[in-house]
């Protein structure tokens, strides 16, 4: 442990903020699961909802720092291209 109070404290927030991350992380792998479960399984309505949910809980990790911008753009992007491909099977 440091003995620097300024250092103790950027110690604890560096804590907090990587557990911070890694419930972000997890949930957005969370979101893109159950998106990819419902198209899988054919519900447009659903699908719809879900690929919205996921998209939003991605934009929210890349507004805070959680992701980079690209690999948010890059997760949405295949989202919603397999969506996209799921949506016209349907069809």
């Amino acid at each position: 442990m440091p003995n620097i109070k300024s250092v103790v404290k950027d110690v604890k927030k560096s804590r907090a903020n990587r557990l911070r991350n890694i419930s972000t992380k997890s949930a957005i792998k969370t979101f893109v699961k159950k998106a990819k479960a419902v198209m899988d399984a054919g519900d447009a309505a659903q699908t719809e909802g879900a690929v919205r949910a996921a998209v939003s809980i991605i934009d929210k990790a890349v507004e805070r720092g959680i992701i980079h911008r690209n690999a948010g753009a890059r997760r949405k992007s295949r989202l919603m291209r397999r969506a996209n491909k799921a949506s016209q099977t349907l069809s």
